[in-house]
Formats: C-alpha cells, structure tokens, sequence
C-alpha cells in the first residue's frame, strides 16, 4: 500500500490519523458534514459506495436495497461514476434526500476524504483484487462485501473480523436481502465504540 492510500500520511484530510490514534478519524466526518451542509452527528454512521454504481457492481441488488437504507438512521456518500442510469438515481436520490445523502466527485483528493470521513463501506459484487477494498481497510472502513478470501466476516464472539460478509444468492433480490442483514450487522456493531474501534484496528492491521 503506497504512503499516497496512508491516513497517517495524507494531506487531503482534514486530520490524520493511525491505529494509535482513531479517535482523530472523527475530525474528517465533522468536516465532511459541515461542507455538505448536514448536521454534525458523530454518531451516526457514514456509509460510502467507494465505486460508484453499474450493473456489473452489483446495482440491481443496490435497487432492492434502497428502501432499506432508507429507514436506517446513516448518511452515504456516493462517487460520482459508474453508468449514467446509476447516475441518474443517485441523482434523484440526493434531491429527495440532500440532508445525509450526497454525491462526491471522483477526484483523487475527494476519494481520500470520503474514506477519512466514512465509517461502512458498501461492496455489492465480487471484491478480489480490489484495491478500493485495500484502500477502505488501510482507512479503517470497514466493508460489507460478498464472502472473500481477502476478508474475514466478523464474530462478536471472537471480537474478530475485518468486514461484515454475505453470501451472494439466486437473484438480485435475495442477495439484497442478504447484503442488506450484513449492514444491519454493522450498524448495531457501531452502536457499541469499543467493538467498531478493535475491528478498525484489525482491518488497518490487515494491510500493513
């Protein structure tokens, strides 16, 4: 991993941070949602799609998923690629939801900072040999992801795991069911400081 993807290193953020000293991670959120506009709210959860959307990223599981999102209590942070009907829903979707969603350019220097500011990142089709997955670790976002040799799901019991996995299913619509259960899993995991701060550390540790 390049010192470029280090959040000890970058000069895109607003704060830099390591394993040592994650409660400085939060310096970035604040700063994402003050230039957006949004409610300070450290406590609740940012979520990012760190590629964007097409159908070959998973997008019809993203479409079964939408009125789920909907109902948790996150914001998302989308970058701004991917196929132009993608484009044209997270468009509508920041219109009807501008107060904890938005759109990011794919700039170098707006991709560092999403990462900085985000606590989930969300995964809807195979992850291997992906370096945004890389990148996500590196920056203590966690995944949700289909089950992959490259991550490790995580058990409360163990207090092990560096991603929140699912098992892909028959169609879009079970698998979104299934992706969907992950990020409950998630989101109740960030409920509890402790616990989120020892998987961020595990994931930061996985790509050292």
């Amino acid at each position: 991993m390049p010192a470029l993807w280090s959040p000890e290193t970058d000069t895109n953020i607003t704060a830099k941070y390591s394993q040592k000293n994650l409660d400085q991670k939060a310096r970035n959120k604040s700063a994402m949602q003050k230039e957006l506009g949004w409610p300070q709210e450290g406590r609740r959860a940012t979520v990012c799609l760190p590629l964007g959307m097409t159908e070959a990223l998973g997008g019809q599981i993203l479409k079964a998923m939408i009125p789920g999102l909907l109902t948790q209590s996150l914001e998302l942070l989308i970058i701004g690629k991917g196929s132009k009907d993608y484009g044209t829903l997270f468009t509508e979707l920041q219109k009807q939801h501008g107060h904890r969603i938005a759109i990011l350019p794919s700039s170098e220097a707006s991709i560092h900072k999403i990462l900085a500011a985000s606590d989930i990142a969300l995964f809807l089709a195979d992850t291997k040999g992906s370096t945004e997955v890389q990148a996500c670790l590196s920056y203590g976002v966690i995944p949700i992801s289909p089950e992959c040799e490259t991550l490790e799901n995580y058990d409360p019991v163990q207090e092990r795991g560096t991603g929140f996995l699912f098992a892909p299913a028959k169609t879009p619509e079970q698998t979104a069911w299934s992706a969907f259960a992950a990020l409950a899993r998630a989101l109740e995991t960030y409920k509890f400081p402790y616990d989120w701060r020892t998987i961020q550390r595990q994931c930061m540790e996985s790509v050292k």
